[in-house]
């Protein structure tokens, strides 16, 4: 049962995204994909060359930031093993969505000795700060365009009241283990308090004024890694930060949904650049130029950061 269960979790998302490719494919005639592939071919390879290096100037920044959470631990993480587990991990993520955050305190602790519960602590800490700076970004998307997202995401009420119950059920199932004096539950509840040590880091930051610098450095590159590829495909070289904001949030929530956003990534940007007069086919070229341009960047430092890895370290 768990091993249906593990597969089920990992092939979901897999299926959405070949659902969403079929969807794309289906929604498009022969000369619109015709047209799709000519605007892929015929980008600015420039602007794509400058996307991933705002990308992988992200990643970096991450990892930097990452390490000033965990020095309040009492450790001191090699900041070349920091980037190679961030790139690892975004490398694990797509083929197992959120796969990625276990393996880089698994990568900490095999090299620089940091208690896995711990360093996996201070990634939870490091993704409530991102989702902070993401809510922020959707409430500016909302105030740009606030009926567009509405109906692209399809919210509903029952949605979220499902959201609120499930959420619900876990919190009290939580205070449940929390106050069970079972010796296995013990033993758990010493595992979440190590975690909790780490997410608390986060008060104990020594270089705040660093830590606040590098989040936002990530998001504008994140941003910027985005925008700059309206340069690479001549409809979309006018759009404004009233369209590319709104459509950089969907893809970026998009991108939960499955491994890495295959396949509803470029049909959800592609939803909301229709939007703004830009025809389907340069939509859709966008989308899938701004997500292969970064998938193949995670790819390709992905596997040399894992190859990487045990060779830096092996005098150690």
């Amino acid at each position: 049962m768990k091993k249906v269960i593990l597969v089920s979790r990992n092939l979901i998302p897999l299926v959405i995204g070949l659902f969403f490719i079929y969807l794309s494919y289906q929604n498009t005639t022969v000369n619109d994909r015709n047209n799709v592939i000519k605007y892929i071919q015929n980008a600015d390879y420039h602007f794509i060359i400058i996307s991933i290096v705002f990308g992988l100037l992200s990643h970096i920044s991450r990892a930097i930031r990452w390490t000033y959470l965990i020095v309040p631990l009492g450790y001191k993480p090699r900041i070349s093993n920091s980037v190679l587990a961030v790139l690892i991990g975004y490398l694990s993520n797509l083929g197992i969505p959120r796969s990625g955050e276990l393996l880089r305190a698994t990568v900490m602790d095999r090299y620089d000795k940091i208690p896995f519960q711990k360093g996996f602590g201070t990634v939870i800490a490091e993704r409530v700060v991102d989702l902070i700076i993401l809510f922020i970004f959707i409430c500016i998307a909302l105030s740009l365009q606030f009926d567009l997202i509405m109906n692209t995401l399809d919210l509903s009420s029952s949605k979220l009241l499902q959201f609120l119950f499930v959420m619900l059920v876990f919190g009290l199932g939580l205070g449940v283990l929390m106050y069970s004096k079972s010796p296995l539950l013990e033993k758990f509840k010493s595992f979440l308090t190590e975690i909790w040590q780490g997410v608390l880091s986060i008060k104990k930051i020594e270089k705040k004024k660093s830590f606040i610098f590098h989040t936002l450095f990530i998001w504008v590159m994140y941003l910027l890694m985005f925008g700059v590829i309206k340069y690479a495909v001549p409809e979309t070289v006018n759009l404004g930060l009233n369209a590319l904001i709104p459509a950089f949030v969907i893809g970026g929530l998009s991108i939960s949904i499955t491994n890495g956003g295959i396949g509803i990534y470029p049909y959800a940007v592609s939803l909301v650049l229709v939007s703004f007069g830009i025809s389907k086919d340069s939509s859709l070229a966008f989308g899938w130029i701004v997500w292969s341009c970064q998938t193949l960047m995670i790819v390709t430092f992905g596997a040399i950061a894992f190859f990487a890895l045990p060779l830096i370290n092996r005098q150690r």
